[in-house]
């Protein structure tokens, strides 16, 4: 006999506001340690860092505004409420990323480690998001339109674009920091493939 499919169950809106918190929390933290060690990662905030490092100007304002763009494709790729829960998550990692100096001060921190552990801890915090229909924009946003529509994996594309991107601030940073830097884009993208894949997660 053939055996019963389980129904799919929904996040309730509670579930999804503690996970927008949980995973902003956990991709903001990244980015903490990426900006004190003077790492780069992928997507719009790969962007980001390059005009952080490059101005001086502060992550949060650069991320947020890089992302506005992509809202417009977003709405009508991946409909309104989609797009509005991304726009919350850009929102939060943007200011989150301005308390976490305010909260924690690191006076060592060594680049690999910070690389790795910043590219898993965003890595999760990209899979809570993802898993409760919302993105940090950007490059997220096609990858994933490409994985609900064409069967593409997520992970596999955003690994590809992060690490042009990466590859693309060679004139930024110093050889050791780009290698760092790529270390970090593959821990980010593993967890994502590892995590995220059509089939294997079916809360919604």
């Amino acid at each position: 006999m053939p055996e019963s499919v389980a129904p799919v169950v929904r996040h309730t809106a509670y579930e999804d506001v503690l996970a927008m918190i949980i995973g902003t929390l956990l991709v903001s933290f990244g980015v903490h340690l990426y900006s004190n060690a003077g790492l780069l990662t992928g997507s719009t905030a790969g962007m980001a860092f390059l005009l952080h490092y490059v101005t001086g100007l502060p992550f949060g304002p650069i991320f947020f505004c890089i992302n506005l763009p992509f809202y417009y494709f977003a709405f009508r790729r991946m409909g309104l409420r989609f797009t509005a829960k991304t726009f919350c998550a850009v929102a939060l990692v943007s200011g989150l990323s301005m308390l976490h100096p305010q909260l924690i001060h690191i006076d060592h921190l060594q680049l690999f480690y910070a690389a790795i552990l910043g590219g898993l801890l965003m890595g999760t915090g990209f899979v809570v998001l993802f898993r409760h229909g919302a993105s940090l924009g950007g490059v997220n946003v096609v990858a994933l339109y490409l994985q609900d529509r064409h069967g593409i994996r997520a992970g596999k594309f955003q690994m590809g674009v992060d690490v042009l991107i990466v590859l693309a601030a060679l004139f930024v940073v110093t050889p050791i920091v780009l290698l760092a830097s790529i270390c970090g884009a593959v821990a980010v993208n593993l967890v994502i493939m590892l995590n995220h894949r059509p089939g294997r997660y079916m809360g919604m």
